[in-house]
């Protein structure tokens, strides 16, 4: 009785009140909102005439919406020497080619440092937490060298291969697999299944949170990329790199320009609330302890 008790006042001191209720919720309502307004001001910018673009001030909402912008960027890509399919075939090839190459060779990479001993373990994992420090300004000439030495320059290859390599996906996933039970990795080996079952069948499953985390991210960096750096041929080139160059093309194509920005901003947004609830359900379903 004495510890229900004493369970019970430490309870209620750890309730807030209402004043502090309410006041969590409207900081709450003013981040949310300072975050939400540039993704309102995008989408209404894409559907304004040009008068309401170059109204000044400017207004958040639109008054007259039209289509005109988007069909005005769809003239344009259309009459591009460079098809605008070819764009987005190069965009699909590159960006899968490095979500999937990266989510696999983090994941290979992060169950040994995780799940086995071996001399050199702990210095290797030191290089790769060292390596997240280094901006991509500062190995940009590096990474540029190597790519030239493999003559992988000017090839989907030249994009793909570095996005492999990123240390934070080894990181996220090495710190992920270590909260898995060692003795549901025994129980398989015990059945008889080898380290590339157990690895496949067991591990991967059950750190889904993690990899599609990491997909998210790695989703962000890759359509982003341009290629300006390592690719030269215009057929190439992905839809990003085209994109930007209908943003830069001055007060005559503002229009468009906004109908870039939206796209630009809203397929990472898309590809986000997609696995995001299949990551919240994993989450929900996934936890274990020994």
């Amino acid at each position: 009785m004495k510890k229900r008790r004493l369970f019970r006042r430490r309870e209620k001191k750890l309730n807030r009140s209402m004043a502090g209720n309410t006041l969590l919720f409207a900081l709450m309502f003013v981040c949310g909102l300072a975050m939400v307004l540039p993704l309102v001001m995008v989408i209404n910018n894409c559907l304004k005439p040009l008068d309401e673009l170059y109204q000044f001030p400017p207004k958040i909402f639109v008054k007259n919406p039209t289509l005109e912008n988007f069909a005005d960027l769809f003239t344009m890509m259309s009459t591009s020497w460079v098809p605008f399919s070819r764009y987005v075939l190069n965009t699909i090839i590159i960006t899968g080619g490095g979500i999937v190459g990266h989510v696999i060779i983090a994941s290979m990479a992060a169950y040994p440092l995780a799940k086995h001993k071996f001399p050199g373990k702990n210095l290797l994992f030191s290089m790769v937490v060292l390596s997240m420090m280094f901006s991509w300004t500062v190995t940009q000439t590096p990474q540029y060298m190597i790519i030239s030495w493999l003559h992988i320059n000017n090839t989907y290859l030249a994009l793909i291969l570095p996005a492999c390599a990123f240390g934070m996906g080894l990181y996220l996933m090495k710190q992920f697999m270590e909260q898995l039970p060692d003795a549901l990795m025994e129980s398989a080996r015990l059945d008889g299944a080898n380290e590339w079952q157990v690895f496949w069948k067991i591990v991967m499953p059950n750190v889904k949170p993690a990899w599609l985390t990491l997909a998210i991210f790695q989703f962000q960096q890759m359509w982003g990329n341009t290629g300006s750096t390592f690719l030269r041929d215009e057929e190439l080139k992905p839809l990003q790199y085209a994109l930007q160059q209908v943003s830069a093309g001055g007060m005559a194509r503002a229009g468009a320009a906004a109908a870039v920005t939206f796209i630009i901003a809203a397929v990472p947004i898309l590809f986000f609330l997609v696995c995001q609830k299949n990551v919240l359900e994993t989450m929900t379903s996934s936890g274990m302890k020994e």
